[in-house]
């Protein structure tokens, strides 16, 4: 009886290692994925402004054509990215670096992409920090608002 019983307790501790493997992965809890250049530069648990309008608030000149601004704000979030604060801080000194931005909604297994949304012309307009707290299990970004030209899905 004990050696039936040795392979059903082997099956059983690496059922649990795979669901301590699962389960260690701190970005898990936020479904979008921001991806930018190909990369997921963070990890958001709202999203919010993913729509276009005919004629946005904010206009654009481009050469000798105006060119809807949408906003788009991203919510709850963590990055380990220094590109992403990078990327802010040029367009806080007034170069904005226009890139093609992914917001990605996963499934809940964490991994699996359900929808892909694509902002083009895309760029920080806007980052605010959550509160600084040791003591609190607070998110690091509290929100990260990007400004974009269109909107396709797929």
């Amino acid at each position: 009886m004990a050696e039936a019983e040795a392979p059903e307790a082997a099956s059983r501790e690496q059922d649990s290692r795979a669901r301590a493997r699962v389960l260690a992965d701190p970005f898990r809890a936020y479904p979008f994925k921001l991806r930018i250049d190909g990369i997921i530069e963070g990890h958001f648990t709202q999203c919010s402004g993913l729509e276009v309008e005919a004629l946005g608030p904010l206009l654009r000149a481009r050469g000798s054509e105006s060119v809807p601004m949408v906003d788009m704000t991203l919510r709850h979030g963590v990055s380990q990215s220094p590109a992403l604060w990078s990327w802010f801080l040029a367009s806080m000194n007034g170069v904005s670096r226009c890139r093609d931005v992914s917001v990605l909604l996963l499934d809940g297994d964490g991994v699996t992409e359900r929808l892909r949304w694509t902002l083009n012309v895309a760029w920080p307009k806007k980052w605010r920090a959550a509160p600084l707290d040791a003591l609190g299990k607070r998110i690091a970004i509290d929100s990260l608002t990007l400004i974009f030209e269109s909107l396709t899905r797929g």
